[in-house]
């Protein structure tokens, strides 16, 4: 069976766990550190523990940061039961439950007593701080939308699972098709996903995750110089998604604005011009220039829209020259992406239509 913590928040521009499992498998042995500087949901590092490696991740988005965390440091399901019941006993035990002034959007998309229960477990769930509660804050991210049935496992009125989209076309688009929110206790679906996610067992082991731009990796000292020798990521795709933008709604429950905001979060989630994105691969290989050992391998995922594949290896092999090391192109291999997320919400977009595998040693 599928680990069922894989999925535990969809969204856009992911990588599934084949394909992390196939590199960790080529390039490690048991004991040995894998890092992704561009964690996402976490597949790697999650995928690195189920096989026995030690694992090292980095994102410097707050969401990735929440779900790859829960992922690699899980605490037990006792635990995270015993929280839930806490928590829903001081929501239950508070007679003045004033809500505060939201726009207009949150009053289409949550049923008001599942917004109110939203806004206090946005309040009081120290999710940085304690593995329990960040654990409940993924799993909030993962329900916060999504198909608007009652049985499905969501809290919000129609959305797609993976982005949240722009507050005036979710309204417009509610009151054309006249729907409403669903009633959803978030405290009986915070338990019920917890069975759901923990019929798989957690790894033994834990991960190191850090928030952060994976540049300062090696100014503060976050990854000891040499430490690893296998990297296995995928750097945002050039001009296909902004991560801010696209999961906003997830980032105003982690304590953000409540709407989409731009350039406040990272200035690297969506480039446009092919000359700043190759800027953004040149320090990323200047960051694991600065930190990999001798002999090491590195695995990137990259799609572009409108650039050959050739171009792509190419440009990625050009940027490698900023470590001032020998870096060799290894393998290549191009990959038609079939069942396109766009899809489901952007039906006809072109959208990014190939990705690129490329392997790299350097010595």
């Amino acid at each position: 069976m599928r680990h069922r913590f894989h999925a535990l928040c969809p969204y856009f521009a992911m990588f599934p766990e084949a394909f992390a499992e196939h590199w960790i498998e080529v390039l490690t042995r048991r004991g040995e550190a894998v890092l992704d500087p561009f964690c996402g949901r976490g597949t790697t590092p999650f995928q690195a523990l189920l096989m026995g490696r030690r694992a090292v991740a980095c994102d410097i988005n707050p969401v990735a940061y929440c779900v790859t965390r829960a992922k690699t440091n899980a605490p037990s399901a006792q635990k995270l039961m015993r929280r839930i019941g806490d928590l829903e006993r001081r929501y239950r035990a508070e007679d003045d439950r004033t809500r505060e002034e939201m726009p207009e959007f949150f009053s289409y998309a949550y049923h008001p007593e599942t917004l109110a229960e939203l806004l206090f477990l946005r309040e009081r769930l120290r999710w940085r701080a304690t593995d329990t509660d960040c654990m409940l804050a993924a799993l909030i991210l993962g329900s916060l939308h999504g198909e608007a049935k009652e049985t499905a496992p969501y809290l919000s009125n129609q959305m797609p699972r993976t982005i949240s989209t722009k507050p005036d076309y979710s309204i417009r688009y509610w009151q054309r098709h006249g729907m409403a929110a669903p009633r959803k206790d978030v405290f009986a679906l915070l338990r019920d996903r917890v069975d759901y996610r923990y019929a798989s067992e957690p790894p033994e082991d834990t991960a190191h995750v850090m928030c952060a731009d994976m540049r300062e990796l090696p100014r503060r000292g976050m990854v000891a110089h040499g430490s690893i020798r296998t990297v296995i990521t995928s750097p945002p795709y050039l001009d296909v998604t902004n991560f801010e933008e696209d999961q906003w709604l997830r980032l105003w429950f982690l304590g953000h604005a409540p709407h989409p905001t731009r350039g406040v979060i990272s200035h690297d989630d969506r480039h446009y011009g092919i000359e700043q994105y190759w800027a953004l691969i040149a320090d990323t290989w200047r960051t694991l220039g600065a930190l990999l050992g001798k002999k090491s391998n590195v695995v990137m995922r990259v799609g572009m829209k409108g650039v050959a594949p050739e171009r792509i290896a190419e440009g990625l092999l050009g940027c490698s020259v900023v470590t001032g090391r020998k870096v060799k192109l290894v393998s290549t291999e191009t990959s038609e992406i079939r069942r396109r997320q766009t899809d489901a919400f952007r039906p006809g977009s072109k959208g990014c239509l190939l990705e690129l595998d490329a392997h790299f040693a350097i010595a």
